[in-house]
């Protein structure tokens, strides 16, 4: 089953994250251990309450708690990273931790149920599979499209400045070079 929540936001984050590489810093890595063991210690109380149960349902407490600790970890793990790749891979394995829980979910099920059960959680992990690789691809070739575009901005100022001579040349391209970043 598909979280449209989780997958917005994490769309969210995949397009803000597309021209925002940086380092890590001490306070990132702080508030992303801080997830984590945050993660760690929502999952030993969501399991703690799957133990008064027993059979299918348990199972499924169990995978649930499994991937509400995925999600969280991936999170945390992509914010830390903050690039397009682990994005990417948090939300390939989000999908594989929700595609775990609904496969644990449809053991509860008999007959053509359980394949109908089986079947839609397949498509569900391969459709969100399918949209992380396409939003990767996506924002890869507007990241690409900005670069030939501030490029050929960048040529057309410098022809600008060829109109110039001496001192006023040499700020035009000074000008030029501040406002490209060049």
């Amino acid at each position: 089953m598909r979280t449209p929540h989780m997958i917005l936001l994490l769309a969210a984050a995949l397009l803000w994250a597309a021209g925002h590489a940086r380092a890590a810093t001490p306070e990132a890595r702080q508030a992303f251990q801080q997830a984590r063991d945050a993660a760690a210690a929502s999952y030993k109380a969501a399991r703690a309450q799957c133990d008064t149960l027993a059979g299918n349902p348990k199972d499924l407490c169990v995978a649930t708690a499994k991937a509400a600790r995925v999600h969280a970890q991936e999170e945390a793990r992509a914010r830390y990273e903050d690039t397009l790749q682990a994005y990417t891979r948090a939300r390939m394995r989000i999908a594989a931790a929700d595609y775990d829980r609904e496969k644990v979910r449809c053991a509860g099920f008999t007959g053509n149920d359980k394949d109908v059960c089986q079947a839609q959680a397949k498509a569900a992990l391969v459709a969100a599979q399918a949209d992380a690789k396409a939003d990767r691809k996506a924002i890869q070739a507007r990241n690409e499209a900005q670069d030939d575009k501030l490029e050929a901005s960048w040529r057309v100022a410098k022809q600008r400045c060829d109109a110039f001579a001496g001192a006023a040349k040499d700020q035009c391209m000074a000008d030029a070079k501040s406002a490209f970043g060049k």
